[in-house]
């Protein structure tokens, strides 16, 4: 008799129980990777809502005020402008609500920079809020899908945060890959396979027992594949996000729904999983692919100088919460990153 294999939680990821499904999955295959329920998870999570603003469970930059956006835009169309004001096209990666491209490029209209607009974003309920800001748009389900014509202006703002990372434990005899495993719809992460200490930083090999370090090699192979598309086609990238410069000790690992952060293996698919950006990774990954990589700096440094408190003032006094929530309360932990085609000029904001 064949042995049917037990369902990819990929394949069950858009199913209405996702838990049920899932939990399925995981009796008939064994416990699978945090990356593996990560990925799932997320999968229906965005697949199935629009998660932002006050009724949803988290708000972004863009959200919190137009001065971010606006900024934004104003930063590619100076580095277009230094470049010597090539085609090129405007590409953002996990767009939200499309609120930033919209905010961004009208102020950068101003300037003459008015690209064509690409969005890497599969979720199709996120794609029809965009499409109400952005009309004009094209989409993508994948980096790999972009086009390779022209150089591009990459804005990834809170995107890596989203993508599945592993996580590595230190148990008694040794590092181990951290798993998910389910009794009656309650999902538990355990210490699963040992894993080869060359895979485990050197500095950090004598972690303590219980240490866990996490990494995300689908970031890593997202950001490759835009390092050489940059290097190959022209161009900058702009990631902006809430994380450190590895490697590091520490699990962050996190949900949120309701604008409070709840237990990330309760109900899959029903709140936002998210993890700190190792932006030491992500500029080593640009570098060794050949680009220029600037940063990363604190948000409310790079925010300042591109010129927030100008912009803030030229508003008013009833924008002043929303610049001390981006620069003050998000400015430490949120970074910026740049990386560039080495003939393209250093971004704004990283000098």
């Amino acid at each position: 008799m064949t042995e049917t294999p037990a369902p990819s939680p990929a394949d069950v990821a858009a199913e209405p129980d996702l838990p049920a499904r899932l939990a399925r999955a995981i009796t008939l295959g064994g416990p699978i990777p945090v990356s593996q329920f990560m990925a799932a998870a997320n999968a229906h999570y965005y697949a199935t809502r629009d998660p932002l603003g006050a009724d949803g469970d988290f708000t972004t930059a863009p959200e919190i005020s137009q001065m971010f956006g606006e900024l934004i835009g104003l930063w590619a169309a100076d580095l277009w402008d230094r470049a010597g004001r090539p085609d090129v096209r405007w590409v953002e990666l996990g767009p939200g609500r499309g609120t930033l491209t919209a905010d961004a490029l009208r102020a950068a209209a101003r300037a003459g920079f008015a690209p064509p607009v690409h969005f890497v974003e599969t979720s199709p309920a996120l794609r029809a809020r965009q499409a109400q800001r952005v009309p004009a748009a094209t989409w993508h389900d994948d980096v790999e899908d972009l086009p390779t014509d022209l150089p591009m202006i990459v804005i990834a703002n809170e995107f890596f945060d989203a993508l599945p990372i592993r996580q590595l434990m230190r148990g008694r005899a040794g590092w181990q890959e951290r798993i998910v495993a389910c009794q009656d719809l309650l999902f538990l992460p355990i210490p699963g396979a040992s894993v080869p200490d060359g895979i485990i930083p050197d500095e950090l090999r004598d972690a303590p027992s219980g240490a866990i370090i996490e990494t995300s090699p689908a970031s890593v192979g997202i950001m490759r594949v835009l390092a050489a598309r940059i290097v190959a086609q022209g161009g900058a990238l702009l990631a902006v996000d809430y994380g450190y410069e590895g490697p590091a000790i520490g699990e962050t690992l996190q949900a949120v729904r309701g604008h409070a952060f709840a237990n990330p293996f309760e109900e899959p698919g029903e709140r936002d999983l998210t993890a700190h950006v190792d932006f030491a990774t992500l500029g080593a990954v640009g570098t060794a692919s050949g680009a220029i990589v600037s940063g990363p700096v604190p948000q409310g440094a790079f925010l300042t100088r591109l010129g927030i408190d100008t912009r803030a003032a030229a508003l008013g006094p009833r924008v002043a919460p929303d610049r001390d929530r981006l620069v003050q309360a998000m400015g430490t932990l949120f970074k910026a990153l740049a990386m560039r085609h080495r003939d393209w000029p250093e971004p704004a904001g990283f000098q």
